[in-house]
């Protein structure tokens, strides 16, 4: 195994995000990344040699406000601080670019994690506009 490389925004493919998003995430459907990324603050991927192992995403509301996403990591890689790794540099380059509140949403599993990389718990809203309501 490679030390991690950690990569502020690389060049990335739909083939590389799918398969990292495929491995670990369960009922994963494929999607297209690029206009994504090309809106994104920033996004932060870790690599073992040329293979994508992480990433997470900082999508912003052009203020103060950015907004933690899509924070993957291989499960052949995970509870490794790579996840922690990418949040830090996540934090640092949205701070070094005007964010002054880091915003992320997660299910209550991941609270230690998020906790740990300095998050506060709050309350918040979500609306799926997937799903009709009546």
């Amino acid at each position: 195994m490679n030390e991690i490389e950690y990569k502020i925004e690389p060049e990335l493919s739909d083939r590389e995000l799918n398969e990292l998003f495929s491995s670990a995430w369960e009922n994963y459907s494929e999607r297209k990344f690029q206009s994504v990324l090309e809106k994104s603050l920033t996004y932060v991927s870790a690599f073992d040699g040329s293979c994508l192992v992480g990433f997470v995403n900082v999508a912003w509301d052009g203020g103060i406000h950015g907004f933690i996403l899509d924070t993957t990591v291989h499960p052949e890689f995970q509870h490794r601080g790579i996840g922690s790794e990418l949040m830090k540099r996540a934090a640092r380059i949205s701070a070094e670019r005007g964010i002054e509140w880091l915003h992320v949403d997660y299910e209550s599993h991941l609270d230690a994690f998020y906790v740990g990389c300095g998050f506060r718990k709050t309350v918040a809203g979500l609306l799926n506009l997937r799903v009709k309501t009546t």
